[in-house]
């Protein structure tokens, strides 16, 4: 485990294995960056791996939004000490996206998976009134309301799903506290709006990667980030959809791993 301290006096607190070229690994909404364990221990075997619990998932610290994420990557950053491979997944990808315009000399290359970024057409909300509601029922002590609104409402997902994961957000001890800091995560990208312009000033060697069954709102989302960065690569991995990192670990670090001894 890796403790350091950013600006603001917080804990960054980071699982981290191995040695080598630094690889930093931004974990995706509902984890604590566990879900990217199997494809650290693959990568560990080269390279340093460094997950980072992510300060919005911290449910002992105050929320932050995206400033309080960018403060904690940054005191990784400052702790490595050298440029880093950066891995995003999901929302992780939109903090990766923000970090890399935020401090571009602290990173070597970088591997997005589904952002679910905001783009013209694409709210990262289709009911505006819905992350109002999903905190109203959390802060009333309904999880299992408050993840029905946020899937129905946010992520749109069709209704059985969002009825078994409401089930699972009331009763699973590890998914119920953190539900109101995924309702905080959907509001930071909510608040940050269409920041393709910005992310096409990246200039670092990229994989937009996705997984070969993915579709929907998440391809068309990959899709406009890749108008706005024509040098990015796009990788599908197969047979895959938007949880590759524990179905096929070894596939996913394949894909970095290849980054890696292109630009190292």
């Amino acid at each position: 485990m890796l403790t350091v301290t950013a600006r603001d006096g917080t804990d960054v607190r980071a699982w981290e294995k191995g040695r080598g070229r630094p690889i930093l690994i931004v974990h995706p909404g509902m984890d604590d960056g566990s879900s990217w364990h199997a494809v650290g221990e693959i990568l560990a075997e080269r390279f340093r791996v460094v997950i980072p619990h992510r300060r919005t998932y911290q449910t002992d610290l105050p929320g932050a939004g995206m400033t309080g994420e960018l403060d904690h990557i940054r005191a990784l950053v400052e702790e490595i000490g050298e440029p880093a491979l950066l891995v995003g997944h999901s929302s992780g990808a939109v903090v990766s996206l923000e970090a890399l315009v935020d401090m571009p000399s602290a990173f070597a290359g970088t591997v997005l998976y589904d952002p679910p970024l905001v783009a013209d057409g694409l709210p990262f909300a289709r009911d505006p009134s819905a992350i109002e509601r999903a905190r109203a029922a959390a802060a009333a002590g309904k999880p299992g309301k408050a993840f029905a609104i946020f899937a129905r409402g946010v992520l749109m997902l069709p209704l059985p799903v969002v009825w078994l994961s409401a089930v699972l957000a009331s009763v699973m001890p590890r998914v119920r506290p953190l539900m109101p800091s995924q309702i905080e995560d959907g509001a930071a990208i909510e608040q940050l709006g269409n920041r393709l312009d910005a992310y096409a000033g990246i200039k670092v060697p990229t994989i937009l990667l996705t997984g070969e069954r993915e579709q929907g709102e998440l391809h068309a989302r990959l899709a406009a980030l890749a108008q706005v960065m024509p040098h990015a690569e796009r990788v599908a991995i197969p047979k895959q959809a938007h949880s590759a990192n524990r179905r096929a670990p070894a596939e996913v670090a394949k894909v970095i791993a290849g980054l890696a001894d292109r630009i190292w």
